[in-house]
């Protein structure tokens, strides 16, 4: 191997096993985004729409729910975001976090203008961000497993309490 060879294995990158390890699907993952996006849309969309009264906790609320929409799509689609120069950073930073950690970021995020202002506006604007926050809840807790998996659970433990009872009983005799 050349020197030119081991200097460019050297400098390059390592291969990120920040999504790998979350134990996601690719099209779960894509279904987050997705669902990350289009919540950002209804909060930026709602916001917008609830800052037009004259009720300054109304006003509050829509420029939170805006708020919401501009940190969904820093996280999820920092492709919409190419004007802000930090917006690959933070969207780097995001990936790097437990799918638990978003889904109580994202859930907290969109239960605040409710708390709020509790108007239809609020509600319905907040409930696909509060749904993603709800998917990678989902992912958090892992895959369901298979039938035969829970039945041999099943039947060791039944065996290991059987075997707990026998040793009682002997050790009474």
């Amino acid at each position: 191997m050349s020197s030119q060879d081991e200097q460019f294995q050297a400098g390059a990158p390592a291969p990120a096993a920040s999504s790998a390890d979350d134990g996601m699907t690719w099209w779960y993952r894509w279904l987050c985004r997705i669902a990350g996006v289009i919540g950002g849309l209804s909060c930026a969309f709602a916001g917008l729409w609830n800052c037009v009264t004259i009720n300054p906790l109304n006003i509050a609320a829509g420029v939170w729910m805006m708020l919401n929409a501009f940190v969904l799509f820093l996280c999820e689609a920092p492709f919409c975001c190419q004007f802000i120069e930090f917006a690959n950073a933070v969207s780097a930073r995001a990936d790097k976090l437990r799918p638990w950690q978003k889904a109580a970021f994202y859930c907290g995020m969109a239960v605040f203008p409710v708390v709020l202002s509790l108007t239809l506006t609020t509600l319905f604007g907040n409930a696909i961000a509060f749904a993603t926050g709800v998917l990678y809840g989902m992912s958090a807790l892992g895959k369901k497993g298979d039938a035969i998996s829970y039945a041999r659970i099943h039947q060791q433990q039944k065996q290991m309490d059987e075997e707990k009872l026998t040793g009682t009983l002997e050790g009474q005799a």
